[in-house]
């Protein structure tokens, strides 16, 4: 612990997980006074896929982090395979793309890369607490100016500053309490998640297969340290409802099918298939208000087709930032002034969470999904471009654009 109390922040930055410490670190970065609060303790295990795409490469590039994080336990991915439930499929070679300069991505558990950040985290900022539970925002005159809540010893403690960052994960203490959360079915996913060893067919890649078990959703199998893998499952909340589904007989449905039987046959679980809740960017939901911002799950910023959320995660952290640099050497911090930040974050990863939103809906019909599949195992071109997607290259105008993807799967 270190934390001088009695003290007025420029930022305070709720949660420590990859959006909270790459937000505390840009906060340095730009001279900031930075009040750092995670409610556990590090070490700590983050229900996850556990994937970092080409946007945390970004980022950690931008913070001069990468070569660190490769020497972290983990595994540097190489490639990506896609299945359809025709069990056709088709293999992106990152390191043999077309692209130039492809940034390729790893996994590397949460309980490892978590802690990695908020060590680095805790060299740059002068004040931060673990074991804080934060309960409550204070507010003064319509504005956010503080945070209430409990330490280790179950003191309660208040902290006081200029903006709060509510970094604090889909659950957001700060998002409920200012009467943005929301829990839509139709723009949430549910996920199981499990460490297996001894799974055959382990390489340097990440697997996402769309199986008729797990139809609209999909299974994945990626690669982690000692040669152990997370494998899960995820579906829309929307559909799990309406079918019943059992996520977990879903998931045991996908390990014994045909297609993964023999590559589990001599598997061990680690652990119990664990959940989790993921609000995706199909919905853009306000994240910003008098004196606050919300980042990365509480802003519900995950990818609606690969679940993937640690890479906008870092980003909102680095568009926050610049917006609370900018409120505070113009003392304004209004929510005309905060609107700033979710417009120029939106601009940033906007198109690409709608081109994932249009593949979500598309993976909910199987006849589509095998088209698809298809034509990117005969064509190298839809390879490149979904290698483009997948490591931050392909602009987004041309994402964004339908007769992009016409002539691409239709010509």
């Amino acid at each position: 612990m270190n934390l001088k109390n009695n003290a007025i922040y420029d930022v305070i930055i709720v949660g420590s997980g990859p959006a909270g410490s790459c937000a505390a670190l840009y906060a340095s970065k730009a001279g900031l006074k930075t009040l750092l609060l995670e409610k556990e303790k590090f070490p700590r295990d983050k229900i996850c896929g556990d994937a970092l795409s080409g946007k945390s490469v970004t980022i950690l590039h931008d913070l001069n982090l990468l070569n660190k994080v490769q020497d972290l336990p983990g595994v540097c991915i190489q490639s990506v395979t896609f299945s359809g439930p025709n069990h056709a499929s088709f293999n992106v070679d990152l390191t043999k793309t077309q692209l130039k300069d492809t940034a390729k991505g790893f996994v590397i558990r949460r309980e490892i890369f978590d802690e990695f950040l908020f060590k680095q985290a805790k060299e740059v900022t002068q004040n931060y607490l673990e074991n804080f539970t934060v309960t409550d925002v204070i507010t003064q005159d319509g504005y956010v100016c503080g945070v209430l809540g409990r330490n280790e010893k179950r003191d309660t403690v208040e902290f006081y500053g200029k903006v709060v960052l509510g970094a604090d994960g889909y659950k957001s203490t700060v998002a409920q309490k200012m009467g943005l959360y929301e829990h839509d079915p139709k723009h949430w996913v549910v996920a199981l998640r499990c460490y297996y060893q001894n799974v055959k067919g382990l390489k340097d890649q990440i697997e996402l297969h769309f199986i008729d078990e797990v139809i609209p959703g999909y299974f994945w199998i990626f690669p982690i340290d000692n040669g152990y893998a997370n494998v899960g499952i995820g579906m829309l909340h929307e559909y799990i409802k309406q079918k019943k589904v059992d996520l977990k007989q879903a998931f045991y449905n996908a390990l014994s099918s045909s297609y993964f039987k023999e590559r589990f046959a001599q598997a061990t679980p680690l652990q119990k298939p664990v959940g989790w809740n993921l609000p995706v960017g199909s919905k853009r939901r306000k994240s910003y208000g008098n004196g606050f911002l919300l980042l990365g799950d509480a802003a519900g910023l995950i990818d609606p087709f690969t679940g993937e959320g640690i890479g906008n995660a870092m980003y909102s952290a680095k568009y926050a930032i610049k917006a609370v640099q900018e409120a505070v050497a113009a003392n304004n911090y209004s929510e005309n002034f905060l609107a700033r930040y979710e417009k120029e974050l939106w601009a940033e990863i906007g198109n690409e969470l709608k081109v994932s939103t249009k593949l979500q809906k598309l993976g909910r019909f199987r006849f589509l999904l095998n088209l698809v599949i298809n034509k990117a195992e005969k064509n190298p071109a839809i390879s490149n471009i979904i290698a483009g997607m997948l490591t931050n290259q392909v602009p987004r105008k041309r994402l964004a654009n339908p007769l992009f993807y016409f002539h691409l799967f239709f010509r």
